[in-house]
């Protein structure tokens, strides 16, 4: 259909930036409770869903297959405390996943809280819980609409009640329970209204709140009011010694580590301040801290710290870098479990206290461990698998057994036949010459006549390696006889933090071209055309396809943009985009920082007259991580300066956030938009509706 325009009305806002004037004509998009801006994103939501109900029949069997897929039991690996055993269980299509308990492996198990109860539309959600030691009391976060400001509430894990505890204005804070179970270490921000709303996401301060005591009550354990930029990250070790902070700025990899012994309630001491490296506590014997460290071991490694002596040239290599990245650590009976990253795919690495190479724990095939949890002094390990095909599966393994294996918990079932599908890694360059890996799922025999519509998916930044996911959407692209690629992108941590370095602040083009030679390499080995490619990703994700989407309009097909960062030199002023600051840099403060921000930020590379290709950017208009007016900004320039016929399309969800915690139905209607999207620009299934 030929869609009616939304001329989006300018106003005369430029910037000064280091004597570079910016203009900013849609700088008005960015009030959203602003009415105008209101009726303005109605409009633009009209207007999609008018393009998308064109070609409703095709949409409705996306939508139904979607539901199938979606429609079996998920179990998430069970972590115990107290012996007993809890999990998350959703047994098909609940907006929000159960949370059980049951008191041994084989016993059914009992409903613990179910959130579904707190809203008529599955908007309430648990964003993080745990469990007290003795398993006796569920300490629980709830967020609303997607917020990532959370209410930590207390259960009785007996009688299913709660207690009266309600602690409020917490945001990415851990839940860590003193052993006797009469308290925990969490961490908040201030009360909105006693700092300025500019510094509502600073100031971030530990506490220690006693079961039964009203939040004013709380004890202030830990603040730098002279660093008002740090969050703090609590927890208290197994053996119940030492209280344990992790301070870090944003989402700077290098973290400091403080620590307090416990029995004496003395003084919060510095282990690791140096803010040089990533520094993540693992476990401790008596005053020895296992940290697992990039420090001098860009690909990590497992050092011991003596905490009365913790110099570095005193550190012992417990399991020393090796050739590929050291992901994690977990201290689990008598061994310490390590996850090795071998190009973006898991493997299990057992020691033994002493750094003794064990044994490897043999994985089901190519994918990844989504979950890993153990206790020191118990020989049970759980873990989650996944791949492109493979559900996610719990597992449990017994490590007192020399020869243990796997052992799955259940084996999901899903109206799909996996058996017909394949997922291969292949390797392509980079316009330097870098290597990067990239998967790609496909039907068995797929022929390779440049004809298969594809979709390219990809991240690269904040040293997040992508791994091998499931998805019910990725499914019923396949079986519309769609390929499926996920690029691991510089930028990611897949290859250690050097690979990340490589794609951020002044070198963060890398990523950008990793993407295009991605989107070149599948052109170029028959996979796909340039008609027939799309482009996709989320978040960080989103700036890179609206980064590629104006680099190189003619390489793709259609482009889907997902709750993105796309104004590079405002984004620091939104919510928690200062947090980011180490990644991307700051514009208004630095003048080289400014220069290579503008040279990609997608919203000042749009050029008017330039045919785009289709293009759906999303968004939520509760999302508090990365704020709509990103989205509705760039909608607003792309559409006022498409040359070309292909529609620019805004979708924003209600009541969602950035995706944490988001409903069942909302994620189904959401992903039917988009495949519905896709395969009528794509022209998948002409013939289907």
């Amino acid at each position: 259909m030929t869609l009616k325009p939304i001329v989006t009305r300018t106003v005369d806002v430029v910037e000064d930036y280091h004597g570079t004037p910016v203009a900013d004509p849609y700088r008005w998009l960015e009030d959203a409770a602003d009415p105008e801006v209101l009726a303005w994103t109605e409009a633009q939501n009209a207007r999609t869903q008018a393009w998308l109900g064109e070609h409703a029949p095709k949409r409705e069997r996306i939508h139904e297959r979607l539901t199938e897929l979606w429609d079996y039991p998920k179990d998430s690996a069970p972590v115990k405390h107290g012996g007993r055993y809890f999990a998350f269980h959703n047994p098909g299509l609940l907006n929000q996943p159960l949370l059980t308990v049951r008191e041994a492996l084989d016993a059914e198990p009992r409903t613990l809280l179910d959130v579904n109860q707190l809203s008529d539309d599955g908007t309430v959600a648990t964003t993080n819980q745990a469990a007290s030691r003795d398993g006796r009391l569920l300490a629980y976060a709830l967020a609303e609409s997607g917020s990532d400001w959370q209410t930590i509430r207390v259960r009785d894990v007996d009688s299913g009640a709660d207690l009266s505890d309600e602690l409020r204005w917490c945001k990415f804070s851990n839940i860590a329970w003193l052993p006797d179970g009469s308290g925990f270490y969490y961490s908040r921000y201030p009360e909105p209204g006693s700092v300025p709303t500019s510094r509502q996401n600073s100031h971030n301060r530990v506490y220690l709140h006693r079961i039964g005591d009203p939040q004013a009550d709380d004890t202030l354990v830990y603040e730098r009011p002279d660093m008002p930029d740090l969050h703090f990250f609590a927890e208290v070790s197994h053996d119940g010694r030492y209280l344990v902070i992790t301070a870090s700025i944003g989402t700077d990899p290098r973290t400091r580590i403080y620590y307090r012994d416990l029995a004496s309630n003395g003084d919060i001491v510095p282990l690791l301040d140096g803010v040089d490296a990533k520094y993540e506590f693992v476990d401790n014997d008596d005053a020895t801290f296992y940290i697992l460290t990039d420090r001098d071991a860009p690909l990590g490694r497992l050092v011991a710290i003596d905490a009365a002596d913790p110099a570095p040239e005193r550190w012992r290599d417990v399991i020393p870098e090796g050739g590929t990245p050291l992901a994690a650590v977990v201290a689990a009976g008598d061994r310490l479990v390590a996850l090795m990253l071998i190009d973006a795919q898991h493997r299990i690495d057992l020691y033994r206290r002493d750094g003794t190479f064990d044994r490897m724990i043999d994985l089901p095939g190519i994918g990844a461990v989504e979950a890993l949890s153990g206790e020191p002094d118990d020989p049970e390990l759980f873990l989650t698998f996944t791949s492109f095909l493979t559900p996610p599966t719990p597992y449990r393994y017994d490590l007192a057994d020399p020869d243990a294996r796997l052992a799955p918990l259940l084996a999901p079932a899903i109206d799909f036949d996996s058996d017909v599908y394949e997922t291969r890694q292949v390797f392509f360059h980079s316009q330097d010459g870098t290597r990067v890996p990239m998967f790609v799922s496909h039907r068995k025999g797929l022929s390779l006549h440049g004809d298969n519509p594809t979709l390219l998916y990809a991240y690269g930044g904040f040293n997040i390696s992508l791994m091998p996911a499931f998805s019910p959407t990725n499914l019923a692209w396949l079986e519309r006889g769609g390929v499926f690629a996920q690029a691991n992108l510089r930028g990611g941590e897949e290859y250690g933090e050097e690979w990340h370095q490589a794609g951020m602040l002044e070198r963060k083009q890398n990523v950008f071209d990793d993407f295009i030679a991605a989107a070149e390499w599948l052109i170029g080995n028959g996979y796909t055309s340039r008609e027939k490619l799309a482009i996709n990703g989320r978040s960080n994700g989103g700036l890179l396809v609206g980064a590629c989407l104006t680099q190189r309009p003619d390489l793709y097909g259609a482009a889907v943009c997902e709750v993105p960062v796309l104004d590079m030199l405002r984004y620091h002023r939104f919510t928690v985009g200062h947090f980011w600051t180490p990644e991307y840099g700051n514009a208004e403060e630095d003048p080289e920082h400014f220069r290579f921000l503008l040279a990609y930020s997608p919203l000042h590379n749009v050029h008017s007259g330039t045919a785009y290709p289709p293009t759906l950017v999303t968004s939520a208009d509760t999302d508090d991580r990365v704020v709509p007016a990103h989205a509705k900004k760039f909608t607003a320039t792309l559409q006022a300066a498409q040359g070309g016929d292909a529609p620019v399309l805004l979708r924003v969800e209600m009541k969602a956030g950035h995706g944490m915690g988001k409903p069942t139905a909302k994620l189904i209607e959401e992903r039917a938009d988009v495949l519905a999207f896709l395969s009528t620009v794509l022209g998948v299934d002409p013939n289907d509706g």
